[in-house]
């Protein structure tokens, strides 16, 4: 079965998808092949960290999209990854998995894109809400403890209350303090991120856009001008913010099992 390899977003890593693939591999049918060592060979779903971030946090993250895409694709082949691959990206974790379709198009034969934005299909305001400027500022020059700091980006990613999201918060600060992410690399993974330009054409023929409707992060506005500038299939969630894996696994799990059954049969007639 085809593996399913999900990249997350800015300064994140794979422990912050939490249960989603879990949820992921029961809708779909599957199994987990974890985020590290080799790959089992019936376990369709698997996560990356990107460089500078999680087991990969020791290493300098590139400038660029592409050269991050590189590293994932290493990454895969050292662990025994044969492609082709179903890539999931949330965030910048989708412009990782569209240059690598359009570095190698032969090694990816889907991609389900969450919450992204990309040049030159939105304006800056757009790819980043101005509401956050301040906030962020705050977060790169200013003191905080590990705690303050991740209140701060769940506030920006999640529209869950905040009795909900207790569990993940605690999770979310043990994280940050056995893989922190630097500065440097944080900074290094923002600007791959605003110079990255998305290809006008989609890189590869199957492609699904998901979006929040009440993202407080990244303007919905950006997917719905990605999907109709690449004539590809999006869904919208009502309530959900940023991190949309996070604040409903389960209809993101069913919008991907929906999708690809239709994309099945299209194949089949």
């Amino acid at each position: 079965m085809t593996a399913w390899v999900l990249l997350r977003g800015l300064a994140r890593e794979s422990r912050h998808w939490g249960p989603f693939p879990m949820t992921l591999a029961g809708v779909l049918g599957g199994g987990l092949g974890g985020s590290d060592g080799a790959l089992a060979g019936t376990a369709p779903i698997i996560t990356v960290d990107l460089p500078g971030s999680g087991r990969a946090n020791q290493l300098r993250s590139p400038l660029t999209v592409p050269a991050i895409a590189a590293h994932c694709r290493a990454e895969l082949r050292a662990r025994g990854g044969s492609p082709p691959y179903r890539l999931f990206g949330l965030s910048l974790g989708a412009m990782v998995a569209t240059a690598w379709a359009g570095i190698a198009p032969q090694e990816v034969e889907r991609m389900v894109l969450v919450n992204t934005s990309m040049r030159p299909f939105s304006r800056f305001d757009e790819r980043l809400r101005p509401r956050n400027y301040a906030r962020l500022l705050r977060m790169a020059l200013l003191p905080h403890g590990d705690c303050t700091a991740e209140e701060r980006v769940l506030a920006m990613t999640s529209q869950r209350a905040a009795d909900e999201a207790a569990d993940v918060l605690t999770a979310w600060v043990a994280i940050r303090h056995s893989a922190p992410v630097s500065r440097a690399n944080a900074l290094c993974q923002l600007i791959a991120a605003a110079r990255f330009i998305a290809p006008r054409a989609a890189p590869i023929p199957q492609v699904l856009l998901l979006t929040s409707a009440r993202d407080a992060l990244v303007s919905t506005r950006c997917s719905q001008q990605l999907a109709r500038a690449w004539h590809c299939r999006i869904a919208s969630h009502p309530t959900a913010g940023h991190d949309l894996p996070l604040d409903d696994a389960l209809w993101v799990a069913r919008q991907v099992q929906a999708w690809l059954a239709e994309v099945d049969q299209g194949q089949a007639g």
